[in-house]
């Protein structure tokens, strides 16, 4: 008992000596720790509104409890809560690989490069749609893709080609939403992948190069690899996002086009229709629920997969 006390006490010790030096480290991390809190944990609470039938006079916790009736909303029209989640995982499917693909790309590329004036250039060009609102890049869209007007059209008929109906096709947009997320999304994620890069061992291409090791081999068999486990943590927290619609994406791009929700429609776009616009705010609760638990259950099953492929390349 003697020796447990005095170890008790020594860790105590130890814990109060950590923290008087690595107080400022601390005091460093208390405003984003903070903010999480009030912003992400606190606000848990409010979740309690997916199983009751909110009204105003009875406020969150005065409503009535109704348990699981919400998700009906969801499931009750099965149709299209099925085109819904069809439509959100094949675009972010193809996104989320297609992008990590061509941002691992540009970085590498960009890595080779030995003039830091034009890498610096060739990166702020590729960075600056990340800023742009989805409203901007949906008017671009229509200058380009217009019937009657677009650029894409006058081309293809001064080439004596038919005109092509972006806008009345439906079958078009997934690969056009998957091409504008690239071109929006790309250039931020290779900003990570940069950073990585540049915490290499230089040593490592030094006794590449003296062994005789070309470029290209230096690419592929040391830069490549230990990009990897970079690459597959964002990988895994990108698959949690890929129940997730981007309802700002459908609405600068189609504003809603009827003709085109079946490929665009997503379950954000799906939920802002039928329950925000009605006020239903328990029903869009209920379903962001259930996206979140579906999000969570497959960011589970790829870290296991991935760890049990490699555990170096596993989050936990």
């Amino acid at each position: 008992m003697r020796n447990i006390a005095a170890e008790n006490k020594l860790n105590k010790e130890n814990k109060r000596r950590l923290f008087r030096q690595d107080w400022p480290i601390w005091l460093l991390a208390a405003p984003g720790l903070i903010a999480l809190v009030l912003f992400s944990y606190l606000p848990m609470a409010g979740l309690y509104i997916v199983f009751v039938r909110y009204t105003y006079q009875g406020g969150l916790f005065g409503s009535e409890f109704v348990g699981f009736k919400n998700f009906d909303f969801f499931f009750s029209n099965f149709d299209n809560a099925l085109r819904a989640t069809r439509n959100t995982i094949v675009v972010n499917v193809f996104s989320i690989l297609l992008i990590t693909i061509v941002a691992v790309s540009i970085e590498i590329l960009m890595n080779e490069i030995r003039s830091k004036w034009f890498r610096k250039v060739s990166q702020s060009v590729m960075f600056f749609p990340h800023f742009l609102s989805w409203v901007v890049v949906g008017t671009i869209a229509i200058t380009f893709m217009d019937e009657k007007n677009g650029i894409l059209n006058g081309l293809l008929s001064s080439l004596g080609l038919d005109p092509v109906g972006w806008y009345t096709n439906p079958w078009l947009w997934w690969p056009l939403l998957v091409l504008f997320g690239i071109w929006k999304g790309a250039g931020f994620s290779s900003i990570i992948y940069f950073a990585a890069i540049t915490g290499f061992d230089s040593s490592y291409y030094e006794a590449a190069t003296v062994d005789g090791a070309s470029r290209t081999q230096q690419m592929m068999k040391i830069t490549v690899p230990l990009l990897m486990p970079t690459v597959m943590i964002m990988f895994l927290l990108a698959v949690g996002g890929i129940m997730a619609g981007d309802i700002t994406q459908i609405l600068g791009l189609t504003n809603l086009n009827p003709i085109l929700l079946p490929t665009t429609d997503n379950i954000t776009t799906f939920v802002y229709r039928t329950a925000l616009r009605n006020g239903q705010f328990e029903s869009a609760s209920a379903v962001q629920l259930y996206q979140s638990v579906v999000g969570f259950m497959l960011v589970m099953l790829s870290n296991w997969v991935v760890k049990k492929y490699d555990k170096e390349y596993a989050l936990f």
